[in-house]
């Protein structure tokens, strides 16, 4: 009988011999929080009912009231260096995103894009077992990359979550929305 490594099955001279071995997926464990992570766009705290604000907004409230609330984080006046320092939890300049998506400048601050040596939230995660689903604005691939026929490296699907349906721009027509699922365009509904 042969062994490999850490592979604890056999393998013998014959089917009947042989035992296959698949690894346990990940899971991220029965007592493991839910997360969701809502990131809105032009939106101050004096917007908030949860940070005493007069106007009503009762389901962010509610959200805010079961969850953790994180009163220092560091955004732009730019909707895709905001994103990618959310995602990854890093200053947006050292992940290559110090512009919108769609400028690369040809230096490593501004790619149009983030850096691959940076993990997404949402690849932890889902390395934890965790399913991971994005929805809405995305605004973080280089536009030369968002048509159909890709590349599609920094779709969401390619930076670790499990589903998308949105847009990849940073805006789209309200009435004739550019929609994507997955990794495919569809027409609006």
């Amino acid at each position: 009988m042969t062994t490999y490594g850490d592979w604890n099955g056999t393998i013998g001279r014959t089917v009947d011999d042989s035992t296959p071995d698949w690894p346990e997926p990940p899971h991220p464990g029965e007592d493991a929080p839910n997360v969701v992570v809502v990131l809105f766009d032009d939106l101050g705290f004096s917007q908030l009912g949860c940070y005493g604000s007069s106007i009503d907004t009762p389901n962010i409230d509610a959200l805010a009231a079961d969850g953790l609330r994180y009163t220092n984080f560091h955004v732009t006046p730019l909707c895709s260096p905001t994103r990618a320092a959310l995602l990854t939890g890093r200053n947006h300049h050292t992940v290559g995103m110090r512009g919108v998506s769609n400028m690369n400048s040809g230096f490593p601050n501004l790619t149009g894009q983030i850096s691959d040596h940076a993990a997404t939230m949402a690849e932890v995660l889902h390395d934890e077992g965790y399913s991971t689903f994005a929805v809405g604005k995305w605004h973080l691939a280089p536009m030369e990359q968002c048509s159909a026929a890709g590349p599609y490296d920094q779709w969401p699907l390619q930076r670790g979550f499990d589903r998308f349906y949105g847009f990849l721009d940073g805006e789209t027509d309200q009435f004739s929305p550019s929609l994507t699922y997955d990794n495919h365009h569809i027409d609006p509904p």
